[in-house]
Order: structure tokens, then C-alpha cells, then sequence
């Protein structure tokens, strides 16, 4: 058996969300105890020593200064956050939160000590936050990880106790009691809207849709579903999701697969256990394939099929979507139809058409929540959308006009 190629570059002593020091090695991760503690960093060395590399001196962290600054907290803080908020290795949309609000934080007050940051100076960057045109809930969100950054500094003995509960002072924004805008609504998309938007989309990424239409999936569940994920023993086959937005609560997640979403999986599951159904770089492939059947060179002239493909691209079609790409996907797949439209009214002499609206896969996962509670009710909803509290659904499911029309014309 070979041996492994010797590792020249000290591995990191890190410290996990739990609390523990760990540090990785060719791909291991081994827990050390306590982090900061004298007994972990003895183990750390030695974890070391084992690949005949020196360990690094232990300087044990002394207390902070008077003269500790905001800056010095941020940066500690997103070293933290940037262990904190990931899941399956991959850093999740709160980390994107978590830099913006520290970069507005240190830009305004970096040279500031802790000590003298207060209720005055956080409600100052509230203040910058509304001024900017961002909706309530962004800027409450924002102001929440300022105050969550000095409460774990007031942890860690950075801050003193003092100035974390005169931050806690400050409210967040309330609705009806500011003049800042609100967050515009996810509203259920038509479904005469995603059907004209299908035949702009390829194949693959218009299966996705399909699939998640009837199924009321997640965006992100749709992405990383794999063969080895479906149970197909029963009559309605279960999704059990290997990431999903619950699983930190230890929540578990199902999602039933009835007869029409059954016959559009099944074309991707021919693959191994572990390898994702919808996948960029088979829709690439699909995509050159039917470009080069409408070829109408022939092959002796003009380029080869494959000849004209740089060798190293900047970007390289990925084994799975992500919650964006497959976002944009559907976001270029409209800007597709609209120019078609204005294109076809052009040629007939028209007048512009009216523009498709631009809408998200997420809007599914609301078109399905709403029928879904207009045919079976609240509870079936919530049941097959994943949701632990009822009040989840109803935002997802309570905005049927064409049901509250109804209403209208039977008791009004």
C-alpha cells in the first residue's frame, strides 16, 4: 500500500460552534477538548508530532484592553461565524448577513473600543440601514446580528457585560410605527405563467420545476435530490432530503412523491445512489447534443464538435443546482420569453405585449401550498410543506384571491 504523501503545512487549531478545539487532518477531524484549554492544545501538539512536523509554541489568549476596538470584535466574530454558519461544509445565506452587517459596523465605528459603543451609536446605524431603502425586516435582521456579535463578545470576555445589555435596549423597527418600506410578499406564480416559461428553460432545469410544482418541495430539496434519497418500495414514494432548512432544529423532513412527479424522477434515477438527479452538466450536454443535430455544416468544414471549447474555462458546469443557479435559470428563461414576445409583436406588426412578471422557484412551493390548503386544508398544508407551526402555512396558503372571490359571490 503506498504510503501517503507527507504533509508539509501545519494544520490549523480551530475552534468548533460546540465550543471544542478540533483540527483536521488529511481529511479527519479529531476533537481535542475544551478549546483553549491547556489540556487541548497538549493534544493538538501531538496530533501533530505524529506527522513529524513541529507544533506551533501555545501562547495562551490574555484579556482584552481598554483599548479592544469594534474592528478587533468584528473580525473575531466572523472567524467564529464562518465556523458557525455552514452546513455540509458549505456556508449558508446567514454568513452573506453576517459580513454586510460587520462591514457596515466596522466602516462607521472600526475605530471605536467596545466600551463606548452604545444605544446611540447602534441606533445610528439603524438610522444608515433605513436611509438606504432596505425593507424592515432586512434592517431588524441586520441590527439583531450587531447585538448577536456583542453578546458572543460579552461570552468570550471580550466586552464588558455592560455594554451588550445596553445594546439589547434597542428595539427592532415596527410594523405600522415607521414609514421604512416592508418586504414585498411571496405570492404563488400562475400556472399559465410557468407553463409559457417551460419551453424557454432546457430540459432538465423545466423537470425541476415540474417536479417541485407537485411535490411542493424546496428549492434547495429539489437541487440535491439523489436516488439513494427516494424510498420507491410503496405506491407514493418518499424524499427523505439529506440537508434541508430544519435539520439544525433536528426536525426531519419528508416529502411524498405522488404519480406525475413519480414519472418525471424516473427518468433520473439511472445513475448511482449518491449522485444527484438534476445535474448542470448533463443539461450542457443535452444542450450541445440538440445544437448539434440543428447543425447544418457539415462536419468536414467548420469546427469539430467539442474542437472549439476553451481548456480551461472559468466556470465549469457543477454535478448539481444550487438554490441560485437554478434561480437564474428561471430568471433568464423569462428574459427569453419576454424578447420572443416583443419579437413576434414586432414581426406582426403589434404593439408591445404586456411582459411576463420575473418570478422564483420559490413561488412554487407557494402555488402548492395554496392549492393544497384549498383542497385538504390548513393541516395537509402544513403536513406535506414541511412546516412546523400552522401560522408558517398560512403565509404560504392564505393568498387565493380567486377563492376569496368566491366567498364574495356566494354570501355577498
Amino acid at each position: 500500500m503506498p504510503t501517503p504523501e507527507k504533509t508539509t503545512r501545519v494544520p490549523k487549531y480551530r475552534k468548533h460552534a460546540n465550543g471544542q478545539a478540533i483540527v483536521s487532518i488529511r481529511g479527519k477531524r479529531i476533537y481535542l477538548g475544551k478549546h483553549n484549554t491547556p489540556e487541548s492544545r497538549e493534544r493538538y501538539a501531538a496530533e501533530i508530532r505524529k506527522l513529524n512536523l513541529p507544533a506551533p509554541a501555545y501562547k495562551p489568549v490574555e484579556p482584552p484592553g481598554p483599548d479592544y476596538t469594534v474592528v478587533e470584535l468584528a473580525a473575531a466574530y466572523l472567524d467564529h461565524a464562518e465556523g458557525y454558519y455552514r452546513k455540509h461544509g458549505e456556508p449558508t445565506e446567514t454568513l452573506g448577513e453576517v459580513k454586510r452587517s460587520l462591514t457596515l459596523l466596522s466602516d462607521h465605528y472600526g475605530d471605536c473600543t467596545v466600551a463606548e459603543f452604545g444605544p446611540l451609536k447602534l441606533t445610528h446605524l439603524q438610522s444608515v440601514l433605513v436611509a438606504g431603502r432596505l425593507a424592515r425586516s432586512t434592517v431588524n435582521d441586520r441590527i439583531r446580528i450587531i447585538q448577536r456579535a456583542f453578546r458572543w463578545g460579552t461570552k468570550q470576555e471580550l466586552v464588558p457585560p455592560g455594554v451588550y445589555h445596553g445594546l439589547a435596549a434597542v428595539e427592532g423597527l415596527r410594523k405600522g410605527r415607521t414609514e421604512v418600506k416592508e418586504a414585498e410578499p411571496v405570492l404563488p406564480v400562475d400556472d399559465e405563467v410557468v407553463d409559457v416559461t417551460l419551453p424557454f428553460l432546457s430540459p432538465v432545469v423545466a423537470d425541476m420545476i415540474r417536479f417541485q410544482r407537485y411535490t411542493g418541495a424546496r428549492p434547495g430539496e429539489v437541487c440535491a435530490v439523489r436516488p439513494g434519497d427516494v424510498d420507491r418500495s410503496g405506491e407514493i414514494w418518499t424524499y427523505v432530503p439529506g440537508r434541508h432548512k430544519g435539520e439544525h432544529h433536528g426536525r426531519r423532513r419528508i416529502v411524498c412523491i405522488g404519480p406525475k412527479a413519480q414519472a418525471i424522477l424516473q427518468r433520473y434515477l439511472l445513475r448511482p445512489a449518491d449522485a444527484y438527479c438534476f445535474s448542470p452538466r448533463e443539461s450542457e450536454e443535452k444542450r450541445l447534443a440538440a445544437l448539434h443535430e440543428q447543425r447544418k455544416t457539415p462536419l468536414s468544414c467548420g469546427n469539430a464538435p467539442g474542437s472549439n471549447r476553451r481548456r480551461w474555462p472559468r466556470r465549469r458546469a457543477g454535478s448539481h443546482y444550487t438554490t441560485h443557479s437554478y434561480r437564474r435559470a428561471v430568471e433568464r428563461a423569462v428574459e427569453k420569453l419576454n424578447a420572443h414576445l416583443v419579437d413576434q409583436a414586432e414581426k406582426a406588426g403589434d404593439p408591445a405585449p404586456e411582459p411576463v412578471p420575473t418570478w422564483a422557484p420559490n413561488q412554487l412551493r407557494h402555488s402548492a401550498g395554496t392549492e393544497i390548503r384549498k383542497k385538504f386544508g390548513l393541516e395537509a398544508a402544513q403536513v406535506t410543506l414541511g412546516h412546523a407551526k400552522a401560522n408558517v402555512t398560512e403565509v404560504y396558503a392564505e393568498r387565493d384571491l380567486k377563492l376569496a372571490t368566491e366567498v364574495a359571490k356566494r354570501i355577498g
